[in-house]
Order: C-alpha cells, then structure tokens, then sequence
C-alpha cells in the first residue's frame, strides 16, 4: 500500500530506486576509483540507496571480494564529497562482488550471467541490472557481444530491467557513432541505453533550464531582437596529463566540442519543452543541433590552436609536443574557437562563439549572454565610455553560481555610468552543498530517468557539425600559444574582425 499522505506532486521526499544491482565493468580504472565510486558511496551516506543494492566489479585482475573491498575504500575516502562515516561504508562495502575477467573469455562472462543470478536471490534485485562501460571505446563492441551472447542484456530473461551506461567518447566520427549506435540498439532496447555526459549532471547546467523556463525575467529577452552574441568558454589550466594517446587521436574538438559544449549550446537555444519528460527535452535540444550552421568559410570562423612551452599559475609548463608519447610532429589541436549560428527564428544573424583549450590561464566554463548595447541617447558619449554590454553569465565551474552584469551610475555630480555586477553563487545561497554530476547521473540510471542523457540522434547529429570542420583542418597546422595565455592571437582576431572580444573569464 503507498503512502496515503503523499501525493505524486510532493517532491520533498528522496528518489530511491528498486533494489539493484550496479556492474562495473573497468572497475579497476581512473574513472572508476575517482569519480563513480565515490558518488556510490555519497548516495549511500544520503540513504539514496536501496536496501540489497550491490556493486559488482569485472576486470582483469587476479582478486577476490577483499581486494575489491580494499580498492574501493581507498578510492570512496579519497573521493567522497560527504562526510566519511564508517558504519555506511561497512553496510555498503558488504554488497560488493568482484568478478575477475577478461572481454574476449566467454567463461568470465558465465562466471558474470551466475554471479547476477545468485543475486536475485541472495539480495531481492529482481534481476534489475545497470552495466557501466568504465572502458576505453575499442572495448565496447568486445562487451556488447557477450551481453548479447549471454542473455545479461535481455529485460524478458532477467526477470527485471537491464540498462547500459555508455561513457564519451560515442565514436570519433558520424560514421563510427552510427556503427556505434546500431551495435548497441541491437543488444539493448533503446530506452535503456544512457550515454552519459557528465556536464549534464552540473547543477549549473541544469539551472540553465531553471533560469530560463521559471522566470519571466529572462526568456523575453532571450532572442535575437536583444541578444547581440553568446560566447561558450571551456578553459583548463592543466594539460592533457595521462591521455597522450587517447588525446593525440582525438584532439580538443573530439575530445569536448562534440558533446560537453554542443549541449551546452543546445540548453542555451532551445524552446521551452511542453514538459520536463525527457523525450520533450531531447526533441528540443535536437532541433537546435539540426539549425547550427558552420561558418561559411571554416577557415576564416575558427581557430585551432596548439600550447607551447609557458607559464601557468606561476609554473613551468612543457609544450605539447613536449609531453610524454606525443609525437614530435604532432598537429593535433589542444585549442579550438569557432563562430557558429542557429538558423532558426529566435536567434537568426545571432553569433554563438565557442571556445575550448588548455593549458590556458585559469581552469573556467562559462556561458556568457551579451546583450546589445542600449543607443545612450539621453547621455552624452563621455558619460558612458566605460559601460560596456549587458552580461548574463552562467559559471559552470568552478564558482558555480550566475552574474547579472549592467550599467549603474557612479556616486558623484556627473551623469558617468559604468559597469557593476551583481553575483549569485550556490555555495552561499543554499545550505546544502551541490551533488557531484556523477553522484546525481548514476541515481538516475537507476532510477531509469534519462532527461539528463542524450540520445542516439543528438550524438549522431552532433558529429554532422564536427566532421566538416575536422575535413576543413585536415592539411592545416594549429596556430600556437604560450601555456598561460588565452589561446592563439588569431581567435581574438576571429572576433575583432567582426567588432567583438572574447570575454575575459
């Protein structure tokens, strides 16, 4: 019987999914230890999870369920954004498993298909399954076939649901993203395949949709009548550390364009879905990345570029193709700038700058609205000199919160009117600290709610505006930049020439 005293509108009370079980495949890997066992033991510590919940580890690695146990605590203690408590992990740690195996051994995955099937039993899953590809792409097809070949994908057989967690990169190309796509569907329903962007799961980004669709301060002036251009900056001060290999074949547009700042672009300028369910949000953010139009000429919209040897944060940084296993003939871009447009009828002739680098001054993600600049009649031109455009900026991080920036007068006799800001950070508007994205992902996995997930054809679609400019850069060399700077001199041409700065985060 349910709750007489709840109603399907009260949201006060948690989400907690059906009793499950989470498999790990890689559990053995940096996104494992850093990011997804951490945000396992975080919703634990909030009783975000189910009683009987277990987490299975699959790797290669010669271990039992202690040696798992003794990893993960590590990992948990390191990571965790919650306060350590004991008697949570020892609950938690409890339900852990550990299957060693390798992809290509049809017996590790047997050894798999009866470990989950003693759990039914043993902890009441009812066969609810969600399986994490913490894996580098090469491997996903390897996986696929033995779920398929197994029955572990199958919602009929097990008795419950089965849902697969896709991580980035989904393919390098629209034509892998495609294969990628079909391989998948095959083996899983479609709706329970989540490809998982973990940029979506930032509260910020998710109070994009709040700003806009909440208050009617915003959205009327949220269109090309006032809005003069939006820039899209994604800054990292590190380089590319560990990921020579990965990073060398995929590049910075590859690597972040395609998916983190593609979406962001899409929330920014999409229409208000009739609703919150997620098939209305994903046609909306959709119909956005079908209307991006490429620069007419690619060469003279974007901007490659590739650090050199600097100074970042009052140390030493090596170039890029100083670092380690990266070729000394290496053309592979760690900057790129790029003008896009949506064609539609909200933001028609509307610039959308977006930009993603490293080794750049300071570690940043922001979306920035400039609005168009009022005509200052009534004042005269001295008056005015120092106010610039109208700001609206969303700080994704690190500083999560939003900045209001106009023009006040400034104390004195004189008419002389400036720029001031008005700021709003979440760690001092609310008591409760913001879930890490991952922490927040993973619970709606296994809730089964994929609005924060893009689907098959925002991939796809993504990669028709990332293919044109990877042909147009082929025969090209990135343009160089010092570590520290803000990338290379061409991308603040790119908007000089068109009257415009880039924005200094």
């Amino acid at each position: 019987m349910g709750n007489p005293l709840r109603t399907a509108q009260d949201r006060r009370l948690p989400r907690i999914p059906e009793p499950c079980a989470l498999v790990i495949f890689g559990v053995t890997g940096d996104l494992s230890r850093k990011k997804l066992i951490p945000a396992v033991y975080d919703l634990a510590n909030r009783g975000l999870l189910p009683p009987g919940f277990v987490v299975v580890g699959f790797a290669r690695a010669d271990w039992g369920d202690g040696d798992f146990e003794s990893l993960a605590y590590a990992a948990a203690k390191k990571g965790a954004r919650t306060p350590w408590r004991e008697d949570v992990w020892q609950r938690l740690s409890s339900q852990f498993q550990f299957v060693p195996g390798s992809f290509d051994d049809d017996g590790d995955f047997d050894k798999l298909s009866e470990t989950l099937d003693q759990l039914r039993e043993r902890n009441g899953i009812q066969g609810n399954t969600a399986f994490y590809f913490s894996i580098p792409p090469a491997a996903f097809p390897l996986v696929l076939n033995q779920l398929n070949r197994t029955g572990l994908a199958d919602n009929a057989k097990s008795g419950g649901w089965r849902r697969v967690v896709v991580e980035k990169p989904f393919g390098n190309d629209l034509a892998t993203a495609i294969s990628l796509n079909q391989l998948v569907d095959d083996v899983f329903n479609p709706d329970d395949v989540y490809r998982i962007d973990h940029y979506l799961g930032k509260e910020t980004v998710q109070n994009i949709l709040a700003l806009r669709f909440a208050n009617n301060l915003f959205e009327p002036v949220w269109n090309s009548k006032y809005v003069d251009s939006v820039q899209i900056t994604m800054a990292e001060d590190v380089g590319i550390g560990t990921r020579a290999a990965f990073y060398d074949a995929s590049g910075a547009a590859r690597d972040v364009l395609q998916n983190h700042l593609l979406q962001l672009l899409a929330l920014v300028g999409m229409e208000e879905p009739t609703s919150f369910d997620p098939q209305e949000v994903r046609a909306e953010k959709l119909k956005v990345l079908k209307a991006i139009a490429l620069p007419a000429d690619i060469a003279a919209g974007s901007v490659r570029g590739q650090y050199l040897p600097g100074w970042v944060a009052g140390e030493r940084a090596v170039g890029y193709l100083e670092e380690k296993n990266i070729p000394a003939d290496s053309t592979t871009e760690t900057y790129v700038a790029v003008r896009l447009g949506i064609q539609n009828r909200r933001w028609a002739g509307v610039p959308f700058y977006v930009r993603v680098g490293k080794r750049m001054p300071r570690r940043v993600t922001e979306i920035a609205i400039l609005f168009k600049q009022a005509p200052h009649l009534p004042f005269d031109p001295a008056d005015v000199e120092m106010l610039g455009n109208n700001q609206l900026v969303i700080r994704v991080q690190p500083d999560e919160g939003v900045v209001l920036k106009f023009g006040s007068k400034v104390p004195g006799t004189s008419m002389e009117v400036r720029d001031i800001a008005m700021d709003f950070q979440y760690g001092e508007a609310f008591t409760e600290s913001s879930p890490e994205a991952y922490e927040r992902l993973v619970l709606d996995v296994l809730i089964g709610d994929r609005t924060l997930f893009p689907d098959a054809a925002e991939v796809e679609q993504s990669w028709r505006v990332i293919d044109p400019l990877e042909a147009a850069w082929a025969s090209t060399a990135p343009e160089p930049y010092r570590a520290g700077e803000w990338g290379p001199r061409a991308s603040d041409e790119m908007l000089e020439n068109e009257g415009r700065a880039w924005r200094r985060a």
